[in-house]
């Protein structure tokens, strides 16, 4: 985004770019029937690449309970938690090197109570993946780890 003034245009910096601290991002691993939903991000970071529904947790909030609101939010679709699946550090950087978003990721595994997705402005489009499938993908680094973990979790549970 650009704001114009009398001496010319200038790039307007997001609240996350260049951040003092690192900011606490929650996320939704949604599955149904061994796949699981991802979303194709239209904005930075991470423009372009698949990753799960999510966003920042907001002050004074429930992360689980932030999830579920970015769930909804983004995918007009309700959920059931069932579970912390992954804590983790995503760090990015411009091209010189210094760190321009800087995220801790929490995210949770879910259920989809419903069947209808809705996409909102920040989604170019949504899609049902293996995790063997999400290894091949534009995605996320920590998008891959989860698959894995969501992979891990599945195959303990149909082992038990």
């Amino acid at each position: 985004m650009l704001i114009r003034s009398s001496t010319g245009d200038f790039p307007v910096r997001s609240r996350r770019e260049y951040p003092e601290h690192p900011l606490v991002g929650v996320g939704g691993f949604i599955h149904r029937d061994g796949k699981v939903l991802l979303i194709k991000r239209k904005f930075e970071p991470n423009k372009g690449k698949w990753a799960p529904p999510g966003g920042l947790l907001e002050v004074g909030e429930d992360p689980e309970e932030a999830a579920r609101r970015e769930v909804r939010e983004e995918l007009g679709l309700e959920v059931q938690v069932e579970g912390l699946l992954q804590v983790a550090n995503e760090v990015i950087r411009d091209d010189d090197g210094r760190i321009k978003f800087h995220f801790v990721l929490v995210d949770y595994l879910m259920r989809p109570l419903g069947e209808k997705v809705t996409l909102n402005e920040e989604s170019e489009e949504f899609g049902w993946f293996g995790p063997s499938q999400i290894e091949q993908m534009d995605t996320t680094a920590n998008t891959k780890l989860v698959a894995r973990k969501f992979a891990e979790t599945i195959g303990k549970r149909r082992a038990s």
